[in-house]
């Protein structure tokens, strides 16, 4: 699936393609809002949500979509040929006189009202690269349940949104711990992200965090596309998709659940 960094380049494309645009077409392919039509209407923004995407678009509509496994947006020019799959498999298309967007294969999409955006993404915890990133709110959420394991914390996008496997095999490396020790037996957890203050700075892990993602704050705007990130070829991983070689190296002992007796 995929993750926040991926989704956030996503609405950078798309918030490139279309903001400050009058649509010249619009067709959504979902039985619930086939009829509805955005042509005659100006795009606002792309913005990104955790994993989620939202485009607001003039009249106080947003349309939400999320890639899930399958999904993709793709932006094309005047004539270029659609190529991101079958016209069967398209589930939205939204035109300018520059670009047109369509998204494939969307297992998610729905219109709502802008003001009505915290019904399909309020239960989201703080996004790594949103304005809203709270670092110490995170760690609250993350602790609420003691036992549960780090790794399935960290993929609770309500939590904190846009972490998936690749961010979670990540974060548990740069911590030295697996990711089914329970994160109350993860050791001094709030080392991760401590408190903030005027002389704050990040721990390695929470630079780990950040870098994977991005290259620094990343603020919603309306004038100009969000600010770039770099892409994920560009920031070495130290575990993730590694098929050949060890692991980066590390110089701190790994933390794992003691082994439970057979007979206990």
């Amino acid at each position: 699936m995929p993750e926040g960094d991926t989704v956030y380049q996503a609405a950078r494309r798309l918030h490139t393609a279309l903001a400050g645009q009058v649509l010249t077409r619009s067709d959504l392919r979902v039985p619930r809002f086939a009829t509805a039509d955005l042509t005659g209407s100006s795009v606002l923004e792309v913005t990104p949500r955790g994993k989620h995407l939202l485009t607001r678009i003039e009249g106080g509509l947003t349309l939400h979509s999320h890639l899930r496994m399958d999904g993709s947006w793709r932006i094309f020019e005047p004539g270029q040929r659609w190529n991101g799959g079958p016209s069967h498999q398209i589930r939205a298309i939204l035109g300018n006189a520059t670009h047109t967007a369509v998204g494939y294969r969307l297992p998610v999409l729905e219109l709502v009202r802008t003001q009505d955006e915290s019904k399909v993404v309020g239960h989201l915890g703080p996004d790594l690269l949103g304005p809203d990133w709270d670092a110490e709110v995170a760690l609250r959420n993350l602790l609420q349940d003691p036992a549960r394991p780090i790794g399935e914390a960290l993929l609770d996008q309500r939590n904190l949104a846009g972490v998936g496997n690749v961010f979670k095999s990540e974060i548990c490396f740069a911590v030295r711990v697996v990711p089914w020790l329970a994160i109350g037996d993860c050791p001094a957890p709030s080392a991760w992200w401590p408190p903030r203050s005027g002389s704050w700075k990040p721990t390695r892990t929470a630079r780990s965090v950040r870098r994977t993602s991005t290259a620094g704050p990343a603020g919603r705007v309306r004038a100009a596309a969000p600010p770039s990130v770099p892409p994920r070829s560009a920031t070495p991983r130290a575990v993730s998709g590694r098929r050949t070689g060890a692991p980066r190296a590390s110089r701190r002992p790994l933390c794992e659940p003691a082994r439970m007796s057979p007979h206990a």
